[in-house]
């Protein structure tokens, strides 16, 4: 006799998009979005990290009210307001990066995080404004400054001026250099392109989860254009920390604390 088909209810298992292996989904959630099988990281979301890494209940979000404009008027698939319309509605944030004051571990920080899931977290006008705000707030108030990055580079519905925030987000750092300040990036998957090539690349450290990939154009476009075949792990942060780029990759579990003592040994 056939045994009855049981339904497993949707989202209690996944499979780990590295190694394969089944996965229960509440054990990945208690382990940061890690892999217990592999140690892979996930991509995970804005307020997600902001929960993983601060202190509870010390985010104080500012800026939260920016929305992006369409001044190109764009259309690809479908017009670019309609696009962030359908972004914020999947998402619940207005843009692709939150920021605030927050506690890393009893240090006040001003902390700014990208979120992936917002059109892949690429930089527009709010972007560049709300990152040049918490780098102004940073200076005002003497604050460590900490920024995860995670982004598919420059907005390109936005044009010129998405591109113009590399020059505006580097510009606000060099004033946040002159103050003295102190600057922590922690670069996750994928921090690429434009901002790689601007606030990514400024950090009086850089931080790194494993494997993250980080550069300024995918590994498929450098193949292409050299013709040449890449070295093997080219553009993870272990070959990114080998060439200098990221002085040290530390597993997301321990950011918190690597975070703190990064702080504690810079006297700020």
């Amino acid at each position: 006799m056939a045994q009855d088909k049981v339904d497993v209810p949707a989202g209690l298992w996944s499979r780990c998009e590295s190694c394969g292996h089944m996965l229960y989904e509440k054990e990945v959630a208690e382990a940061l979005f890690v892999c217990p099988e592999c140690g892979h990281h996930r991509r995970i979301d804005a307020r997600t990290r902001i929960e993983q890494l601060v202190d509870p209940g010390s985010f104080e979000e500012f800026g939260a009210d920016l929305r992006s404009t369409d001044p190109l008027k764009f259309k690809d698939r479908m017009p670019y307001k309609e696009r962030l319309k359908r972004e914020q509605g999947k998402t619940g944030e207005l843009d692709a990066v939150v920021v605030g004051r927050a506690f890393i571990r009893g240090r006040a920080v001003i902390l700014g995080v990208m979120n992936p899931s917002f059109i892949m977290a690429s930089m527009g006008a709010v972007v560049g404004e709300k990152v040049t705000r918490a780098i102004e707030r940073a200076i005002e108030e003497n604050l460590p400054l900490v920024i995860v990055t995670a982004s598919g580079g420059a907005r390109m519905q936005e044009g010129m001026v998405s591109l113009m925030q590399m020059a505006k987000t580097a510009a606000a750092l060099a004033r946040l250099d002159e103050a003295g300040g102190l600057y922590i990036v922690v670069a996750t998957d994928p921090t690429t392109a434009g901002v790689a090539a601007s606030f990514a690349s400024l950090g009086d450290v850089i931080l790194a989860e494993p494997k993250a990939m980080i550069g300024f154009a995918g590994p498929r476009v450098i193949a292409n254009t050299i013709n040449a075949e890449l070295p093997e792990g080219f553009q993870r942060a272990e070959f990114m920390q080998e060439h200098g780029f990221v002085d040290r990759i530390i597993p997301r579990t321990e950011l918190r604390q690597e975070i703190a003592r990064i702080i504690d040994y810079c006297g700020k």
